[in-house]
């Protein structure tokens, strides 16, 4: 991923398992913040969340985002990241969010039925 600082992109492995905290738009312009799981593709930053979430909406209707990831044993390092959202789908997105568990918690996720998962690339500015 470009600009990421060499001693940060630590944060960027899954072996690392820094959380994420994005910003989203509101439709009064206002911003909303939520915390998450977050891996990335090598070029995107790719998140998970389902379809019909604040978060969902706003990044539909205000592609751009900003994002903190911060390490958690030291929360002095981390990395700002803003960008715009260039792709959404809901294909491969339970996967998507199997992996993510597994990764913070080491099993998959516990998917209420209702539900359907969507995936969100980001890519840094």
């Amino acid at each position: 991923m470009q600009n990421i600082p060499e001693n940060l992109a630590y944060l960027l492995e899954d072996e690392t398992k820094a959380y994420g905290v994005l910003a989203t738009i509101m439709p009064d312009g206002s911003p909303q913040v939520t915390p998450l799981w977050f891996n990335t593709d090598g070029e995107h930053i790719l998140i998970n969340t389902a379809k019909g979430r604040v978060k969902d909406k706003n990044m539909r209707a205000r592609p751009q985002v900003a994002m903190i990831i911060m390490d958690v044993k030291n929360p002095d390092h981390y990395l700002q990241i803003r960008g715009k959202v260039v792709e959404v789908t809901e294909e491969g997105a339970v996967d998507h969010i199997h992996a993510l568990s597994t990764k913070y918690h080491g099993h998959p996720f516990d998917l209420p039925k209702d539900h359907v998962r969507v995936i969100y690339k980001i890519k840094p500015n």
